[in-house]
């Protein structure tokens, strides 16, 4: 199948194809005209590609397990557990990150709120002792 037809299949884009292609996450064939033809495979190969890189993983953690687990069920690819310990831990230091940066920015809105309550109070105050 052409380029065009694998990206309708898939639904990656031509420059994706192409990417993956440079990547060597698929392999297709060159035509004598250069057109690049893929196996009837590398729609289930772009599909894989897709589904590990929306868990997060970059194409080269996926180049080095792609193989394996096309051919076997993924709990046999023992190449795959240390790039998914991998992104967990990197997933946990960002929700970590991103707590202390909400916990930060709650504290300022909270004491930002307050200063201003008190600035309306004290305003509030000084026009009713004006006033006597």
């Amino acid at each position: 199948m052409k380029i065009g037809e694998l990206s309708r299949r898939t639904g990656a884009s031509i420059r994706s194809l192409r990417y993956y292609e440079a990547q060597g996450l698929i392999a297709p064939l060159r035509e004598s005209n250069g057109y690049r033809e893929y196996s009837t495979l590398a729609e289930e190969q772009v599909r894989t590609i897709r589904f590990y890189l929306q868990l997060g993983l970059t194409t080269e953690q996926i180049a080095g397990f792609l193989n394996c687990v096309l051919s076997r069920p993924e709990t046999f690819c023992t190449e795959v557990l240390p790039v998914y310990e991998s992104k967990l831990a990197d997933i946990e230091a960002q929700i970590a990150q991103l707590t202390r940066i909400r916990d930060n920015l709650t504290d300022r809105i909270a004491s930002f709120r307050g200063e201003s309550k008190q600035g309306e109070g004290v305003s509030k105050r000084d026009e009713s002792s004006e006033r006597r």
